[in-house]
């Protein structure tokens, strides 16, 4: 395309002043306009809130980055790709079958019952944080543990190999992993996943993977590379989401002590719940946006995108429009705000989004009332923000009470 060098870069750089908020020169963007890419080619992001909901419920768009146009995050991230197919980027009807096959694990009812063992598991780790040493950091000591103890449970993945999956985890979440380095921390995922599948054979087990091999491996319905890929997706996005989620919430909470002091002092669930949403709308950290490649000519918010046009949601900068969120720069744990898109929309919107509210709440309506007096260990200046990362967070927060 000529003139790529007067097309801003994407993603771009957040203000300073307030590493929670969008960046900048993605609010003032139109409400589609090109972007350049680390690759060099131009495609369309979009940045309202109605537009992103029609693109992502539109089958017009395919959700594969194998297809030409597609605008990969990275080019490890697209090598990632090429050599895995796991089922958020598949199209209908292939998507809707596998997405079938994890469903039930997933329902409402299902995550409930898992509520008093996660609520066990967040109570276990703040008495571990309380009996060692100060300050401790909220990341590794918590934050972390929460969702890779919840999600090593449910797949049947033993929780002592989590040193392992967490380290190659961190490089495929991350931009600046180099395409060697993502390939052979994918690759070693993989592998473990199968030395894991092969051992469930022999002795069956009743969790996700286990249940995937007696059931769908055994039957043909899938192969040993997709069921270890899945595990490989839900392993990863079980954890790196909702530790994010706990730390950068937190450090938001600390930025409005009197909201804190509400979630602290409530026994109210609907408030938790209240808060647990907006918090969610108002970090939004999947924020390098979703993609997605137009499969033929389509208009979009009155700009025809043609077939091959790679666009980009920014959820981020849809969570922050007026329309549809009133004054939404302002956290406000009493909004009504369900109808975010942080966890996407349509057909591929977040299938363990039942677990990821229902860890939430627990933390929200355990942590700060167990420790009352939780707070900053350094400066807010000093805190590390996760700027290079596909999903949004903190490397590190020194917490004491």
């Amino acid at each position: 395309m000529p003139g790529t060098e007067t097309v801003p870069a994407f993603p771009m750089d957040r203000a300073a002043k307030c590493p929670f908020d969008p960046p900048p020169r993605l609010r003032e963007a139109e409400p589609i306009s090109r972007v350049r890419i680390w690759d060099g080619s131009t495609p369309w992001l979009i940045t309202g809130y109605e537009a992103q909901r029609a693109v992502l419920a539109d089958q017009r768009f395919s959700a594969d980055a194998r297809k030409a146009g597609f605008p990969a995050q990275s080019a490890a991230v697209l090598a990632r790709r090429e050599n895995t197919r796991s089922f958020i980027a598949m199209d209908d009807p292939e998507h809707d079958r596998h997405r079938k096959m994890l469903t039930r694990n997933f329902m409402i009812k299902r995550v409930e019952a898992m509520r008093p063992r996660v609520q066990e598991i967040v109570d276990g780790l703040i008495d571990d944080m309380l009996a060692g040493d100060k300050p401790a950091d909220l990341v590794t000591d918590f934050a972390l543990p929460v969702p890779s103890l919840v999600i090593c449970e449910l797949l049947g993945v033993p929780y002592a190999d989590h040193d392992f999956f967490q380290a190659r985890s961190k490089k495929l979440v991350s931009r600046s992993t180099l395409l060697e380095e993502a390939v052979k921390a994918g690759d070693e995922l993989r592998e473990y996943l199968l030395d894991l599948m092969a051992a469930k054979e022999k002795e069956p087990t009743d969790d996700l993977i286990g249940r995937l091999v007696t059931d769908q491996l055994a039957r043909g319905e899938l192969t040993r590379t997709e069921v270890a890929d899945m595990g490989t997706l839900m392993l990863i996005a079980g954890h790196e989401t909702t530790a994010n989620m706990i730390a950068l919430g937190t450090v938001a909470l600390f930025e409005h002590p009197s909201q804190l002091a509400e979630l602290r002092d409530t026994d109210d669930p609907k408030l938790i719940a209240n808060a647990v949403e907006e918090l969610l709308r108002y970090l939004t950290i999947v924020h390098t946006g979703r993609r997605r490649v137009a499969t033929e000519d389509v208009e979009v918010a009155g700009q025809l995108v043609r077939a091959g046009e790679g666009v980009i949601l920014a959820n981020d900068a849809g969570n922050r429009d007026e329309a549809a969120f009133p004054e939404p720069d302002r956290l406000d744990i009493h909004r009504q705000a369900r109808h975010h898109i942080a966890f996407g929309y349509g057909v591929h919107q977040c299938l363990g989004q039942p677990l990821a509210r229902m860890e939430l709440q627990v933390v929200y309506s355990t942590l700060y009332r167990r420790i009352p007096t939780l707070e900053l260990a350094i400066p807010f200046e000093e805190i590390q923000f996760k700027h290079d990362a596909i999903v949004y967070g903190v490397h590190s927060l020194p917490v004491t009470w």
